[in-house]
């Protein structure tokens, strides 16, 4: 029970958790005798989850051992209805009725049971899952105001410890019951395992799991350090950078760009994630969303139906002509004189063919590039411009219907019969950016 002091409670309060199985009985026992040594205020919690006709008894058995031992003992009584995900429900409301309680009494923390042998179980079951290292790391020994004790004790010590002192505690009938994969690996897997090694592997495995949490904690610093270094101002990540990162690193920082997005990320997922920026390509990722590795950027978006994108346009006659283009937030006015800084402007040449068009791009668009024209989609993909973000973006295209100018991302070279009349293009905030030339 040392552990209290390395975690620091020394001299501080704890809210121990207590069943009335043996492993929670033995940490009951265990912090109660050390409490005076280490100056530690203890007080018990048991949580009656309402699911068997027996937890009342057994609450209540908890409630008088507390008195023996001159602790102060809370009960929260709870009504979990019959159901599916019986088990998860029940170990959430029983987090917050323990949190509840440490708050209301002041404590410094919470200290539950778990055991070497129940991180154990917890590794098989996510090795069995296809965890990664991060998944390995299984029980924290501490979390928050969350501490494990007796994290380094199996059960079988546990129980032992009980006996020599004669204490008894409660048996759940639900921990016997091999619906449950964790009953599976109690009682399957783990005897089968340590009888294949020629003793118990519930510490060794226990042993692993802390070491991992230390590798993994290690990892997760670096990982802190790259994102910062990979991330774009928009939210986006520089792909070029992200790959550079070693693959640790990489599946981390895709990891936190998946997570950003409310995107709970198996292994599976992740790796398509990673195989989408080393191809330079796109990966289905859950939630509606897609994540993309082209145009020099990693990022999620929406995936999209395939349908052809809606078309808005608006027609500019001369001088004065100008508005908002719907859907875009982008303003155009034609001026006779140069557009002030901030704007951008296309200095419109005396054989002008009028109209001019401005509207959203169209299958089959091409762009005049002096004597030359190139596909729109080619231009729009060397000038790395987003697939999700090519639809919004405005074009101006002559009486022919040829693209003259693209506001923001291309601007044809300048010519000398110039008409004196400048396109003014201002988009939804100020903007200095200097167009490229093809």
């Amino acid at each position: 029970m040392d552990t209290y002091a390395r975690l620091g409670l020394e001299g501080r309060s704890v809210l121990c958790a207590v069943s009335g199985g043996a492993d929670s009985v033995a940490l009951l026992v265990g912090t109660a005798s050390v409490r005076e040594r280490l100056r530690l205020r203890v007080e018990v919690c048991t949580v009656d989850h309402g699911v068997r006709p027996e937890s009342r008894a057994e609450a209540l058995a908890v409630g008088s051992l507390c008195e023996q031992l001159g602790v102060p003992c809370h009960v929260r009584f709870l009504a979990l209805p019959q159901g599916p995900g019986l088990e998860a429900r029940a170990r959430q409301a029983r987090y917050e009725a323990l949190e509840a309680v440490r708050r209301e009494r002041g404590l410094s923390a919470v200290a539950t049971a778990h055991s070497a042998s129940d991180q154990a179980e917890t590794l098989l079951m996510r090795l069995a899952r296809g965890a990664s290292t991060r998944g390995a790391v299984g029980i924290h020994e501490a979390r928050g105001s969350l501490v494990r004790p007796v994290l380094a004790l199996t059960r079988t010590e546990l129980v032992a410890s009980l006996k020599e002192q004669g204490v008894g505690y409660a048996t759940d009938a639900m921990n016997d019951d091999p619906a449950f994969l964790r009953v599976r690996v109690r009682q399957d897997a783990l005897p089968a395992l340590s009888r294949a090694a020629g003793f118990q592997v519930d510490a060794r495995l226990a042993s692993y799991a802390r070491l991992a949490a230390e590798d993994d904690a290690l990892l997760s610093d670096l990982a802190d350090a790259a994102w910062a270094r990979v991330r774009l101002e928009e939210g986006a990540l520089d792909a070029v950078a992200v790959r550079a990162l070693e693959v640790p690193l990489r599946r981390r920082v895709l990891e936190r760009l998946l997570a950003g997005h409310d995107v709970v990320a198996d292994a599976a997922m992740v790796e398509r994630a990673m195989r989408a920026v080393e191809q330079g390509g796109s990966a289905t990722v859950g939630r509606g969303l897609r994540l993309r590795a082209t145009g020099g950027r990693v990022r999620c978006v929406a995936s999209s139906e395939v349908k052809a994108p809606l078309v808005r346009a608006m027609v500019l006659t001369g001088e004065g002509a100008g508005g908002v283009l719907e859907g875009t937030g982008w303003h155009f006015r034609v001026e006779p004189r140069e557009p002030p800084p901030g704007m951008h402007g296309l200095a419109l040449a005396r054989d002008v063919l009028w109209p001019l068009t401005v509207r959203t791009r169209r299958p089959g668009d091409r762009v005049r590039a002096g004597a030359k024209q190139r596909r729109l989609q080619d231009v729009l993909v060397d000038l790395r411009v987003p697939a999700e973000s090519r639809d919004s973006r405005p074009v101006v295209l002559d009486a022919e219907g040829t693209v003259v100018w693209l506001p923001g991302l291309w601007t044809p070279p300048s010519r000398a019969e110039v008409s004196g009349h400048y396109l003014w293009a201002a988009p939804v905030g100020p903007s200095n950016h200097q167009d490229p030339s093809l």
